[in-house]
């Protein structure tokens, strides 16, 4: 019988040469199991995604119960549906007063594209500015505003009208002007091995686009419902934007995404065409009933104010031999090694002992911590234990 690693490379579209190939037999809390019954400590949250971990029970009660109602009825915005209009309202009852209309989509590059035509089609403008080292999606438009030429140059002639800056170089936000639509940032870049912005940046970015009358979208797919330390991170620095991009942890573990903006400026894709930004299966029933059970456990375990104690716990376990730098805020970590190669390595070693590890798109010589939002004080102490023992192992310092 052919197994299902063969057929996973015979038959599925492969990412890159070099895939994980760990095969999953069932996934429950912080841990992801194999056939043969091994235990594997999730570390990423499949990259932000799993904050509640696997299989949370609330989550998986939700599903159910709305599958058992009706699952996709129509195309998105026609039929008047629960899962839907109660985790925008939840969601709108928790962000600022001015970002109270969502627009529910599939995953955060549609939340991107989306965001980009809201702001070319409100301002009538189409300048877009991002970032360096930012990443928004794999999606043509999505990819035009990445900051990597690496990823985006086999895929030209991509969108025209698109600036890069640094991030933290308030030098250059004169290039934002009367012809910017929108300024798309992460306000904390996950992909670049998790950059904080400098004190100040992000309240001069802010002032810079009001003096321009260009909108600012902030990506929070990955730093949103908690990972660092506040519900969204943009409330860590009083800065709120025009447009905020959700996605990821959003769904509960199931496909979802969002933009969110105000209601004025969200109603400029109702005419002029009329269904000027549609989707089929944006804000699935399942999706947003999972999304919501998500979120009201997040909300109600208060999660969210364990989380500086966890980041001070990693960052006390990784001090010392072998690591240059843990860089990051609350559950998004990066523990910065000496080279791609050694953390390549340790990676591998760690997979062997039970440990899920990864790096980022944009910083590979920095391994990713970014573990559920729900792992204990004693299993977060007894994995970063194992993996400081690794580092140690594979760097060869004591």
């Amino acid at each position: 019988m052919t197994s299902n690693r063969q057929l996973f490379l015979q038959y599925l579209a492969q990412t890159s040469d070099f895939p994980l190939m760990l095969e999953v037999e069932r996934a429950e809390g912080i841990y992801i199991h194999d056939p043969h019954g091994k235990a594997y400590v999730d570390l990423i949250a499949g990259v932000s995604v799993s904050n509640l971990g696997h299989k949370h029970p609330a989550v998986v009660r939700a599903v159910k119960e709305q599958a058992d109602k009706h699952m996709h009825l129509m195309v998105y915005g026609e039929y008047v549906q629960a899962p839907q209009v109660r985790f925008a309202h939840a969601l709108a009852d928790l962000l600022p007063g001015s970002l109270n209309s969502v627009y529910f989509v599939n995953s955060g590059s549609e939340a991107t594209e989306g965001a980009m035509k809201l702001a070319k089609r409100y301002t009538g403008r189409n300048e877009i500015i991002s970032f360096q080292k930012a990443y928004h999606g794999s999606t043509q438009g999505a990819l035009s505003i990445i900051g990597s030429e690496a990823y985006r140059n086999a895929f030209r002639p991509l969108i025209p009208g698109i600036r890069q800056l640094n991030f933290n170089e308030q030098s250059q936000f004169d290039q934002i002007s009367e012809n910017t639509a929108c300024v798309v940032a992460e306000p904390i870049q996950a992909e670049a091995g998790v950059v904080l912005p400098g004190e100040g940046y992000l309240q001069r970015l802010r002032q810079r686009c009001n003096e321009t009358g260009a909108l600012l979208v902030f990506d929070e797919a990955q730093t949103g419902f908690g990972r660092t330390g506040s519900l969204f991170a943009f409330q860590q620095y009083g800065v709120i934007p025009d447009i905020l991009l959700l996605a990821k942890s959003l769904g509960g573990g199931l496909p979802l995404g969002a933009f969110i903006a105000s209601g004025e400026i969200m109603a400029s894709l109702k005419n002029s065409p009329a269904l000027g930004h549609i989707t089929t299966f944006g804000g699935h029933p399942l999706s947003c009933a999972a999304g919501l059970a998500a979120f009201q456990v997040l909300l109600e375990c208060r999660l969210t104010d364990e989380v500086p104690e966890k980041e001070q716990l990693v960052r006390s376990c990784f001090a010392g031999p072998g690591i240059r730098e843990v860089r990051g805020k609350g559950l998004l970590l990066a523990v910065q090694l000496d080279s791609h190669e050694q953390v390549r390595k340790v990676i591998s070693k760690a997979l062997e002992e039970g440990l899920i590890l990864d790096w980022f798109l944009f910083c590979d010589s920095a391994l990713r911590l970014a573990p559920p939002l729900i792992i204990t004080m004693e299993q977060l102490g007894e994995a970063c234990s194992r993996l400081k023992g690794i580092i140690i192992e594979v760097s060869g310092r004591s």
